[in-house]
């Protein structure tokens, strides 16, 4: 009978481990385009559109492909103001990050500061260091 019980709890707790363990490998739907969570210690965006979790640079990447690709690529310097049109896109390589960047009202702006998606993409890679 004791062994009965023994294995029984075995059971239950690899039973148990599984499902903490799945549900921790796929994190649920995000609720809105944009959210950040962090799974297994990476940032992850939620892409509304694909309804899949993106790394950061994939998801400013597809962003970027959904409007027609990055209009000035990447750099670590930014493209000529005179140059520049409202809505272009770049992505800015600084300190060893990056962050993307759009033209909007005259000047360049994160381009979480224009599209609103998750606040912690300010703080993510390069984006706290773009105006200093």
């Amino acid at each position: 009978m004791a062994r009965k019980r023994l294995m029984l709890l075995i059971l239950l707790f690899c039973t148990a481990f599984t499902l903490v363990n799945a549900t921790a490998a796929t994190p649920p739907a995000g609720s809105h385009n944009g959210q950040l969570i962090i799974q297994s210690g990476q940032v992850m965006a939620w892409e509304q559109s694909s309804q899949q979790w993106l790394t950061v640079e994939k998801f400013w990447q597809h962003w970027a492909d959904s409007r027609g690709g990055l209009t000035w690529g990447s750099s670590e310097t930014y493209p000529a103001y005179e140059q520049v049109k409202e809505r272009d896109t770049f992505l800015i390589e600084l300190k060893g990050g990056t962050c993307m960047m759009e033209f909007w009202h005259s000047r360049w702006r994160r381009a979480n500061d224009v599209r609103r998606w998750d606040d912690a993409f300010n703080d993510y890679s390069a984006c706290p260091h773009v105006f200093e």
